[in-house]
């Protein structure tokens, strides 16, 4: 069974054995690396537990890890952010003002701004990354053709401040992998393709050297089940929801 925990502790067992240094994506652009370097970013869309129980198994391998949370209710859960930070992981903003406003750019900004100053009652945040929001019309992004995300002390964005061109990107949105038939946004301008079915198929990329020396893997930690029910659950739940949006990508081709 693939998008189990089992299957992602080997995933990450393969990240050591091929030399892979982990690090946070503040940390990535502070200084150049040189070598094997692996941003493992998490995007906290929901169910913040599963990012806790992810957080600590990175933590016992020597691993770090940053973790993009969601303001919503029921996600920003400031006991799991302060416990995932001292295990000394990367805490960031998983913005989505723009379709929360319904594409209104001064409510966006005013509501990026207020839940910027809730994370840092808990912690330093550095660096954001946008929620796709597949079910609105809005692209978060386009909150910063207007404004600059620097002016709130953000020193990086994922899609803005990295050239995907030199660095793998691999994504797990909507439990599949690579696959923009269910991912309308969590992708990047690339010439880098990887053909992945299968976290089986990303292990066997890194013991063959068939991935950059530098990558960037984004793991939704919903995605992983820590028990058979869970994953028959989100197996059957990330199912309907591929089938809403593969019609809805057909429909209107969003960005």
């Amino acid at each position: 069974m693939d998008f189990i925990v089992q299957k992602y502790s080997l995933l990450l067992e393969a990240v050591k054995r091929n030399g892979f240094t982990t690090t946070t994506f503040y940390d990535f652009l502070q200084e150049e690396k040189q070598g094997k370097t692996l941003i493992l970013r998490h995007d906290v869309d929901r169910t913040p537990a599963n990012s806790l129980k992810t957080a600590q198994i990175e933590h016992d391998m020597g691993l770090q890890a940053c973790y993009y949370f969601r303001t919503h209710a029921g996600i920003f859960n400031e006991e799991i952010i302060a416990k995932i930070k001292a295990l000394g992981h990367e805490i960031g903003y998983h913005y989505e003002n723009l379709s929360d406003s319904h594409g209104d750019f001064d409510l966006a900004i005013k509501d990026f701004s207020e839940n910027l100053e809730k994370f840092r009652k808990i912690t330093e945040i550095k660096t954001m990354c946008m929620h796709g929001s597949p079910l609105s019309k809005f692209n978060n992004q386009e909150l910063w053709r207007k404004y600059d995300f620097k002016d709130f002390g953000i020193c990086g964005e994922p899609y803005f401040s990295l050239d995907f061109n030199h660095i793998g990107y691999i994504t797990d949105a909507g439990r599949k992998w690579n696959d923009e038939k269910v991912n309308f946004r969590d992708k990047v301008n690339t010439s880098m393709h990887f053909d992945i079915s299968h976290t089986d198929d990303i292990i066997s990329m890194l013991d063959s050297g068939k991935l950059p020396n530098q990558l960037m893997i984004n793991i939704h930690p919903h995605n992983w089940a820590f028990s058979s029910a869970e994953w028959y659950k989100t197996y059957l739940w990330q199912g309907f929801k591929n089938t809403i949006k593969a019609i809805l990508h057909t429909l209107d081709k969003r960005d």
